[in-house]
């Protein structure tokens, strides 16, 4: 690690730091400017939020000005052991470079090991496939930095070190990732398009199921754009804004337009299907490395595109 020793009170086998700032300065350029090129500027950003950076013992936001003597403290937070068993399981892969893989998930697979399916997720698949996945996102969690349900199929990316999963991270929280889904949903539609714009957080009534709730919730908007109607129903195509847990199937639902298929949040009258009528045919993002934006487009699954035939032929 290349540290500028001009300002460096210790420096321990922990990974730990202290620096006194010389001059006003962003504590995230400043931080930067003391690692090099190891860590990105994204990364960092993301270890001052988690409070892994203190300016004079507290924690203060990434547009901090430093003053001059102000003492400034990082502990680089070490990666969790992660026990995964690597299964060779076909996937299908849309990129893949030294920095970010792109797959395109079938319905049915579950992204990531949790109680009741530790083996056939996602990561299985890709900890056989890649081998050298980031850890930064914790146990179980190995190079992913969004996720899809599991019965929701489409393009998902996933990093392969700790600088690309810095990188997408941010991104997503800056909300510039292009994320485009299309769905079946029930009813038609009074609108061409529209904004969904309403706080979604925990069911009070029941803890597997979100709502659009305004208590311990979090801001949530999804752009709506009708495709085609049929009669009952309306293909949709969905522009998420923010990544909330179930955020289009409890939109859907809050404007009374639920998803076909959908057994948490959707109809049990009308048209069935294994899973919700959800596919994120469009995943768009900045390249960790090079900088320019890459943007990948996956047709809808056999299932669906079927479903959408017979609805046409009536």
């Amino acid at each position: 690690m290349n540290l500028n020793e001009d300002n460096l009170l210790f420096d321990t086998e922990a990974q730990s730091f202290e620096w006194e700032a010389a001059e006003k300065n962003r504590i995230d350029k400043f931080v930067k400017d003391q690692l090099g090129d190891e860590y990105s500027r994204s990364m960092i950003q993301l270890w001052i939020e988690d409070g892994h950076i203190l300016v004079n013992g507290e924690s203060v936001k990434a547009n901090y000005k430093l003053s001059t003597g102000d003492q400034v403290t990082l502990t680089i937070p070490e990666a969790e052991s992660v026990e995964i068993t690597p299964e060779d399981i076909p996937l299908d892969v849309y990129y893949e470079d030294a920095d970010v893989i792109v797959v395109n998930k079938p319905r049915g697979m579950v992204v990531h090991p949790a109680p009741g399916h530790g083996s056939g997720t996602l990561v299985n698949a890709l900890m056989f496939h890649c081998k050298d996945l980031s850890g930064i996102n914790g146990e179980l969690r190995p190079g992913i930095v969004h996720r899809i349900d599991k019965d929701t199929s489409g393009l998902l990316m996933a990093a392969k070190n700790d600088k690309a999963h810095a990188s997408l991270a941010a991104q997503l929280k800056e909300h510039s990732v292009t994320r485009k889904y299309y769905a079946l949903v029930h009813g038609n539609l009074s609108h061409d398009q529209g904004t969904i714009d309403a706080p979604i957080g925990r069911d009070p009534h029941d803890r597997k199921m979100y709502t659009v709730i305004e208590k311990n919730s979090k801001h949530a908007v999804t752009h709506f754009h009708v495709v085609e109607r049929f009669g009952d129903y309306t293909l949709v195509e969905l522009k998420l804004e923010t990544g909330r847990t179930h955020q289009i199937r409890v939109h859907m639902k809050f404007i009374g337009h639920p998803l076909v298929g959908d057994p948490l949040y959707g109809r049990s009258k009308g048209i069935k299907m294994d899973g919700q009528a959800l596919h994120a045919a469009v995943l768009g993002f900045v390249h960790p490395s090079s900088g320019k934006y890459i943007e990948f487009t996956a047709p809808m699954p056999e299932d669906m595109e079927m479903l959408l035939q017979s609805l046409s032929s009536r």
